[in-house]
């Protein structure tokens, strides 16, 4: 084979322009630099929102927490009147005018009227623990008749939906249970804080009701006092006279 045909492997004359090859070489290490950087950057920005995010979500559970056990000082008594006075609301719609004594012969059988307290919890820093605040409690009130017929419990319960509606509250479950079945209303507001409950059973003529109002402090609750507070209250008789 002949010299002429045999490619050059000779560098190029001081001063020359590089050959095609060469210009290449370097403008992939700049791009390459840049786009590291904006990577950098980019991931920068990301854990930067994302810390972000962390930090608005801790905020709130903490808030929220903390708003979960700000409860107003009430003395029992007056929180189980509240209670007792939603009750009689409800029952004087509902077109029932027994006086009801306090206490309960036979639960599900006999007439009812008692009322009863329940320690509030508190979900800890983050809202994921589920311990009891000293000296907090929510009263309610627990009531039933007996020998309610047909006629009186549908027309009543089909009545005290309207007024419940119409007064504010959020109708959170209402059955009307047609032939052979029972009945039920239950409501709440204030975001769950206050509620009451109305179940009708056919097959015993037996109804009952309850509400329940918010969370309170004791203003006599003392470090090292035990039980809760308003557990040993009794209702006067129901309905009381207004």
């Amino acid at each position: 084979m002949s010299d002429e045909n045999m490619p050059s492997t000779s560098s190029p004359a001081p001063g020359s322009a590089p050959g095609p090859e060469a210009s290449p070489a370097s403008a992939p290490e700049s791009g390459g630099s840049r786009a590291a950087s904006s990577c950098v950057v980019g991931a920068l920005g990301c854990a930067g929102v994302a810390l972000l995010g962390v930090v608005v979500l801790v905020g709130a559970l903490v808030w929220h927490s903390w708003g979960s056990t700000d409860f107003p000082r009430v003395a029992p008594e007056e929180m189980a009147s509240r209670a007792v006075e939603r009750s009689r609301e409800a029952y004087e719609v509902l077109g029932f005018s027994r006086t009801i004594r306090p206490g309960v012969a036979d639960i599900g059988v006999s007439t009812q009227n008692t009322l009863g307290s329940e320690p509030c919890h508190d979900g800890g820093l983050l809202g994921m623990e589920d311990g009891t605040v000293d000296g907090a409690y929510s009263m309610h009130h627990s009531w039933a008749l007996d020998h309610v017929t047909a006629s009186q419990a549908e027309a009543g319960l089909r009545r005290l939906h309207r007024h419940l509606k119409d007064q504010g509250w959020e109708i959170t479950s209402y059955r009307e249970g047609g032939p052979g079945k029972d009945w039920d209303l239950f409501v709440q507001r204030d975001d769950g804080a206050e509620r009451m409950s109305f179940t009708w059973y056919r097959d015993r003529e037996y109804f009952t009701g309850g509400a329940s109002v918010p969370c309170a402090y004791d203003p006599a609750w003392q470090t090292g006092d035990t039980g809760t507070p308003g557990e040993h209250l009794r209702p006067p008789a129901f309905p009381p006279a207004r």
